[in-house]
């Protein structure tokens, strides 16, 4: 009986050990297994992410390339623009600045014509004045033929001066209230034969001078 129990003792704990033994097999595998996944895992993630990485530098390198292009595009637009408006803005200056010269033109040639014709109507008013023209025969001696010469380097120039003011100073000689550079006596003698129609006359005929 003490044998049977011995014996059941000894394979109980030969059992025992072989179990341990195999616990401690299957811990280590598990665990090897473990870590072999765990390294996978990490260069897989490791992997992940340099190719994410590189995704991004990629498509950030695409994106910058594409805003260069972008405001290469936009530049060349505005300076053809730029240009476009600068020619058109030459153009109308040249446009305006030749109707500038067109009217400037125009304007010299209306004075051309206006002074011309000025000049015929004074003509033409010496020439139908025959009372004037007569009246004034005696005034040329001292006043110059056109008017324009100063009476014994002292009166005024005649020419130049209107019919009114011309009229008013012949009328005040005649009544001896006028007296310029000493020259009223003389004036005064000149004019006093003049009726009131030959003064307005011969006023008029100098005014057109």
């Amino acid at each position: 009986m003490k044998k049977i129990t011995l014996l059941s003792l000894v394979a109980a704990s030969v059992l025992f050990t072989a179990c341990g033994e195999d616990s401690k097999k299957a811990a280590a595998e598990a665990t090897a297994k473990t870590v072999e996944v765990a390294k996978t895992t990490t260069e897989d993630v490791k992997k992940a992410a340099t190719e994410a990485t590189a995704k991004t530098v990629e498509a950030a390198k695409e994106t910058t390339e594409d805003v260069k292009a972008a405001a290469t595009k936009l530049a060349e637009a505005t300076k053809a623009k730029a240009a476009e408006l600068a020619k058109v803005a030459k153009e109308e200056a040249t446009k305006a600045a030749q109707k500038a010269t067109e009217a400037a033109d125009a304007l010299k040639a209306r004075a051309v014509e206006t002074t011309e014709a000025a000049k015929k109507m004074a003509t033409e008013a010496l020439s139908d004045n025959g009372a004037g023209k007569a009246a004034y025969a005696k005034c040329a001696g001292c006043h110059g033929v056109d008017g324009k010469t100063k009476a014994l380097g002292k009166s005024e120039i005649l020419a130049g001066q209107s019919a009114a003011d011309i009229e008013q100073k012949i009328v005040e000689y005649k009544a001896g209230s006028r007296n310029v550079a000493g020259m009223g006596t003389l004036m005064k003698g000149q004019v006093t034969s003049l009726s009131d129609a030959d003064i307005k006359a011969v006023a008029t005929y100098i005014s057109a001078m």
